[in-house]
């Protein structure tokens, strides 16, 4: 009986055993491999086989070890992580910890940092997906604007006559030629008014016309809420608001001149009318207020003025995009259809951009002289002015970190640059969607400026 109980344990064992092995390479194939290497000169060099023990403390240890590192769960992007005594090394892995904070178990993450000094990916989450950029959709208008009409571009409002002046009157009609000047001023109105006096007129016996043929009608951008305060999109504007023809005819009246008709028509301003003055404001002076102070209206005045550049009347949205399409596509080599360009601000809910677009919008713009000039002084500076005049003030991150922030419902990003102790310059960009409200995203995204600063 002893016997054949001892014979019935062998067979037990003897099949019990593959089972065991069978599943422990099943658990553990990730991290123990099956099968040992062949040497390079193609000799075969068994190797010591590991105790159970020695196993179990290497498939012990490697269990604590998370399988995944956070921007791996994410996406799949490729960047390997350096070795942790270098900065990279050690940025990669406080980014890669902030990645896992509790704030992105209920909302999206986009986050995408490169060292421009070396041409290096350093860390990325989502950075290929469509998400919506808030006002960082401005960088996009910002480096196409400069791109495609140049930092000494102006934006200008003609004041044109037609007819001649007999005994002070003007035998003729009067053209204002609006272009979108968001600076335009009532001074620059009453200046108008003087320049006409100044040509000896007292009277205009013809009419005031607006040619307002530089934009389309639409008065709202591609997917702007009804209740959105910022509108109408209206080309002549006085200090902003709606009311050149009222502002232009009491100016007429304060410097003595007298009009026979009270009302100031729309008409296209004729070829052969003579231009007497310019009205004008830099693309400098558009970029400070649209970027420091994340003006909406003065974003969409450079992107119709994108639209425009091509030379149509009535430019509007398609013709804008196709300029920016020229720029994602031909300088930094990505796909345009991967993305949606909706407004020139980002207040529409239809734009969708990329953490990599911004990015390589923004390395791009530094290797470029003249676009680096233009944007980085633009750009809101941390704890010092702008929309970031109140962040991240008194650490490492102030004064190091250039860069535009953007803000519409339950979407928070920030977009830039930073300079590190090492004296690297690093292009990021950040954009948590889906979040409840603004304080926790912005203290991520502040947590993660330090961390590039370091």
């Amino acid at each position: 009986m002893r016997k054949r109980r001892l014979t019935l344990l062998a067979l037990l064992l003897l099949l019990g055993l593959p089972l065991c092995a069978q599943s422990r390479r099943g658990r553990f194939s990730a991290l123990v491999p099956d099968t040992v290497p062949l040497s390079l000169s193609g000799d075969f060099q068994p190797s010591e086989a590991a105790t159970p023990t020695q196993e179990e403390e290497v498939v012990s240890e490697r269990a604590l070890e998370p399988v995944l590192t956070a921007f791996e769960r994410y996406n799949i992007n490729s960047v390997p992580f350096a070795d942790s005594y270098t900065w990279q090394g050690s940025l990669q892995h406080s980014l890669d910890s902030l990645s896992n904070l509790p704030l992105f178990e209920t909302s999206q993450l986009g986050l995408y940092v490169y060292d421009v000094t070396t041409g290096e990916d350093l860390f990325a989450v989502n950075m290929r997906h469509r998400m919506r950029p808030a006002s960082c959709e401005k960088l996009v208008t910002a480096v196409a604007a400069l791109e495609c009409l140049g930092g000494n571009y102006q934006l200008l409002t003609d004041l044109c006559v037609s007819g001649e002046v007999v005994g002070g009157v003007l035998q003729g009609n009067v053209y204002v030629v609006g272009r979108m000047d968001p600076l335009l001023s009532q001074g620059d109105v009453y200046a108008m008014a003087r320049e006409l006096k100044s040509q000896g007129i007292d009277s205009i016996a013809g009419s005031v016309f607006t040619d307002l043929s530089f934009k389309d009608t639409d008065d709202l951008g591609w997917g702007w809420c009804w209740d959105d305060k910022w509108g109408p999109l209206r080309v002549l504007t006085v200090d902003g608001k709606d009311r050149f023809a009222s502002e232009f005819l009491s100016d007429l009246s304060s410097v003595g001149i007298r009009v026979s008709s009270h009302d100031v028509f729309v008409s296209l301003c004729p070829s052969s009318a003579r231009l007497l003055r310019q009205s004008g404001h830099t693309i400098d002076q558009i970029l400070q207020r649209m970027m420091k102070e994340s003006d909406n209206i003065f974003a969409e005045s450079l992107f119709y003025h994108l639209a425009a550049s091509g030379g149509a009347r009535g430019a509007g949205r398609k013709q804008a995009v196709s300029r920016i399409n020229s720029v994602i596509s031909s300088r930094l080599g990505l796909d345009p259809s991967a993305y949606q360009i909706a407004d020139g601000s980002g207040l529409s809910l239809y734009n969708y951009v990329s953490p990599q677009l911004l990015v390589k919008l923004l390395a791009y713009a530094w290797r470029n002289e003249t676009l680096r000039n233009h944007l980085y002084s633009a750009l809101p500076i941390a704890g010092y002015d702008g929309t970031l005049v109140k962040r991240m003030k008194g650490t490492r991150a102030q004064g190091n970190v250039h860069a535009k922030t953007g803000t519409v419902d339950a979407v928070y990003s920030l977009a830039g640059y930073a300079t590190n102790s090492a004296g690297h310059l690093l292009a990021f960009c950040i954009i948590n969607q889906g979040v409840a409200s603004a304080r926790p995203a912005r203290d991520y995204q502040d947590k993660v400026c330090l961390q590039l600063c370091q």
